[in-house]
């Protein structure tokens, strides 16, 4: 059963967010963008001149000034801490950098089993207390702005970790999963309750929602998902125990609906190469979808731009629950003239009395 909107005719764009997430009705569309802050606003650049990205993600203070710069420039409905996935493998023992022309680069590889031994399991919270600190100073600047935090999902790290940076094909977990089962499952466990940790770390600080990035997720076979990482999400979503909506982004992930619901998340976002409609007839009616505009638009022109919005606003049909998002992260490259226009086409795109669109 869809539920009523609160009853005044203004709300917030928290309200709005969380309206959303439980699919109720509401006035539009929520909107945010994955990786809305950063490379493509000017006054981030502007930040790196001065600081490298390693300084801004640790600093309270600059990260939350990078958090809001996307905010106070486009006036988004939610804003996502500035951050990195890879903040859990380092507080794990694992640091990383950036190589210019290489990628990410981490401290070691956990090829063997013994790897996994250098984890350092405890005190999670108390190494990333500067995540905690800005979003506490989010919480404080925003109040009527939804508060995203966010995590990789453990499959995501654990490719990562196990590569020990960026790579061409991921291939060392995958071959873990298949061939040497107890010692995939350990390093899952190991970064399930290290996201536990982390996640709960969040909810205290007063985040309204979390979005759980399972990047990797495509990179499996549909039959294989559920065990390699469906699984435990489910678990760490278990162990938050509704205390706030969960997004799962699993990039890649078609036809499992099933499996993804599984997971107990509150909504799901979908890549653009999925119809959004399609995948809403797929899943329960009470769990919200969002999405899922291609990021590459956002280099074109803005009535390109406000032409697909409208086609996925439209396609949605007015279903409760529908967040508007990329279908993946903003470009470094993004037009900003057709970022506005996104964010104008969706605020414009009111729901009539009743409920539809």
């Amino acid at each position: 059963m869809v539920k009523k909107s609160p009853d005044r005719k203004t709300i917030t764009a928290r309200e709005r967010f969380l309206c959303a997430c439980r699919c109720e009705r509401t006035d539009r569309a929520p909107v945010w963008l994955m990786r809305q802050a950063g490379r493509s606003l000017p006054e981030y650049r502007r930040l790196r001149k001065k600081y490298s990205f390693l300084e801004l993600v640790r600093d309270p203070d600059l990260a939350a000034e990078v958090t809001l710069q996307p905010v106070r420039r486009f006036g988004f409905d939610a804003a996502i801490l500035f951050s990195d996935i890879l903040v859990v493998p380092e507080a794990l023992g694992q640091s990383y950098r950036f190589v210019e022309g290489k990628g990410i680069s981490l401290s070691f590889s956990i090829r063997r089993s013994r790897d996994i031994d250098r984890l350092r399991t405890k005190g999670i919270a108390e190494r990333l207390a500067y995540e905690y600190d800005a979003l506490r100073l989010l919480r404080t600047a925003i109040p009527e702005t939804a508060l995203l935090g966010f995590g990789g999902s453990p499959w995501t790290l654990g490719n990562y970790m196990a590569e020990g940076g960026s790579s061409g094909e991921f291939a060392h977990l995958k071959e873990w999963f298949f061939e040497d089962r107890k010692s995939f499952d350990r390093l899952m466990a190991i970064l399930t309750r290290a996201l536990i940790e982390y996640f709960k770390l969040q909810i205290r600080a007063g985040v309204d929602a979390i979005q759980i990035f399972d990047s990797f997720g495509g990179m499996l076979a549909q039959q294989d998902y559920w065990d390699a990482s469906g699984r435990w999400i489910e678990r760490i979503i278990r162990a938050l125990d509704g205390k706030i909506p969960v997004i799962v982004f699993a990039r890649g992930v078609h036809g499992i609906w099933n499996d993804l619901a599984a997971t107990g998340a509150d909504a799901l976002s979908i890549d653009w190469s999925y119809s959004l409609s399609e995948a809403a007839s797929c899943i329960p009616s009470g769990m919200a979808l969002q999405g899922n505009l291609d990021p590459a638009l956002l280099r074109t022109t803005p009535e390109t731009v406000a032409r697909s919005t409208r086609r996925i606003i439209d396609e949605m049909k007015g279903r409760p629950g529908h967040i508007f998002n990329l279908g993946h992260g903003v470009p470094p490259d993004a037009k900003l003239e057709n970022i506005e226009a996104l964010v104008e086409t969706v605020r414009s795109h009111r729901a009539r009395p009743g409920g539809k669109s």
